[in-house]
């Protein structure tokens, strides 16, 4: 990218919030049902119907609000947003415009001297439209979707780079997961993004001319997009032009950002305050109950983890990404003598497992309680690491109690001196010519005899003890 310029890059983040009932009415918000069966007058925008404000969306609105730091508005309303799509079933949505229900606040992303944090202009909330739905010879529009609570959270075009935009959405997602205000799944269209985006000369304060790039689904296609995006406007730039304030799309099969309409200035909305809803009135001691329930998050979690666990920062971001995975690695630790060795089958056998199965940690049957046994059992030498490995396996699929498991198996760990010295004689005997590279300094050959000693015990054998008889009796010419 040329020096000359400096991005200026905002995001507005829509959050379907995690309501069992639309904005204004009573239908259904459940993903997957068939087209317009959770519909109603009030949703469809038939004439005469009224709406009613929907509370839980408020309060997950404003709970929103608290964890990034907003000022919440004592007093906001509801405006209408006039304009027309045929998945747009009023001609308007209800909307807010200039008195939302929270305004500031932050988000920090980065850890260290490199965090900083990316300022939040306001947080708003209106209802979704429907999906337009296109077939070969037609087209439909879905109005299920139409009426579920959104939220609308802008960020301050301060936004550096792609980079900075793809942790700022990293970060401001496991927020709201942590919050539980929304599910966040973007396969089901929880979470769209239209990504601002402007250049200015380098040394320059003023925002150049600004493009919008609508309906982003995926985080992946936020950074690429932008990526594009920004390379087109440097070259019209150096190339003598200037850039169109216009509505694009995302074209992520070319890679390429399209036009599609001019984009409009507020004033073409012809917003006015909705005549049908009373404004929003939250009183101080309201919002300090709600404050109350205010949950944890990523960043001060994985902090503690550190501090409380004793595991490096890398591992506890990395447990602290996922909610659930964060709580089931602390429910496992508390059952375990070794947090570090949780940690170590979390960030292992875990992880990979759930994405090898492309599933989450809620549906697997090894309950936390059993993966602390399972490292205790490994830690107390009851069991030897492939073992464990072997047993945790069956958990994954099964379920079940790692202690029974060793012992309908037989899985117990060998330790007894002298086992272990009959099956290293029995091995040394057998493999004259491993034995003499060993004592001729090629140590490596330790390991394949280790091997066949596994091998004769079954897996039971101690590695660790059979390791140092080999090491010793070779030594000894034995």
């Amino acid at each position: 990218m040329s020096g000359e310029f400096v991005p200026a890059i905002g995001l507005e983040l829509h959050v379907q919030l995690k309501t069992v009932s639309k904005m204004f009415c009573g239908c259904s918000t459940a993903y997957g049902m068939e087209p317009n069966t959770q519909v109603c007058p009030v949703c469809l925008g038939y004439p005469g119907a009224m709406p009613v404000m929907n509370g839980e969306a408020i309060r997950l609105t404003v709970l929103t609000g608290l964890v990034i730091g907003s000022r919440i508005g004592s007093f906001s309303k509801f405006d209408r947003k006039s304009y027309f799509y045929p998945d747009m079933p009023k001609n308007y949505q209800i909307s807010q415009y200039d008195q939302p229900l929270c305004i500031g606040g932050g988000v920090e992303i980065g850890t260290g001297v490199k965090s900083r944090t990316i300022g939040v202009t306001r947080i708003h909330l209106e209802e979704d439209v429907g999906k337009n739905m296109h077939f070969r010879n037609q087209s439909g529009v879905d109005f299920n979707r139409a009426g579920v609570p959104l939220m609308e959270i802008v960020s301050e075009p301060v936004l550096a780079s792609p980079e900075e935009a793809y942790d700022y959405l990293l970060a401001l997602k496991q927020i709201l997961q942590y919050a539980d205000v929304s599910d966040c799944n973007l396969e089901e269209g929880n979470v769209r993004c239209d990504v601002n985006c402007s250049l200015r000369p380098e040394g320059q304060t003023e925002l150049g001319t600004k493009t919008e790039i609508k309906n982003m689904n995926t985080f992946k296609g936020v950074f690429h997009a932008l990526k594009y995006e920004i390379g087109r406007q440097v070259e019209v730039l150096d190339g003598g032009g200037r850039v169109v304030q216009e509505t694009r799309r995302w074209d992520p099969d070319a890679g390429v950002t399209q036009p599609m309409r001019a984009k409009e200035d507020a004033h073409d909305y012809r917003y006015f305050p909705e005549p049908d809803l009373a404004p929003v009135l939250l009183s101080a001691g309201q919002v300090q109950e709600w404050s109350r329930g205010l949950p944890e998050l990523p960043r001060a979690k994985r902090e503690r983890f550190v501090k409380q666990y004793g595991i490096p920062d890398y591992d506890a971001g990395v447990l602290v990404a996922d909610r659930h995975v964060a709580d089931y690695y602390e429910n496992a630790a508390r059952c375990a003598p070794d947090a570090k060795a949780v940690s170590n089958w979390m960030m292992t056998e875990m992880l990979r497992l759930l994405a090898e199965r492309g599933t989450d940690i809620s549906r697997v049957p090894v309950t936390p309680g059993a993966l602390g046994m399972l490292v205790r059992l490994a830690g107390d030498g009851t069991i030897n690491s492939n073992t464990a490995k072997e047993v945790f396996a069956e958990m994954f699929e099964k379920g079940g109690d790692p202690v029974e498991i060793v012992k309908r198996r037989g899985l117990t760990q060998i330790t007894d001196s002298g086992a272990l010295e009959g099956f290293v004689d029995q091995v040394l005997r057998e493999n004259p010519g491993p034995v003499a590279e060993v004592r001729s300094g090629k140590t490596v050959t330790v390991k394949y005899l280790i091997g066949q000693v596994m091998k004769l015990s079954k897996g039971k054998a101690d590695p660790r003890a059979v390791s140092e008889l080999i090491e010793a009796k070779i030594k000894r010419g034995a």
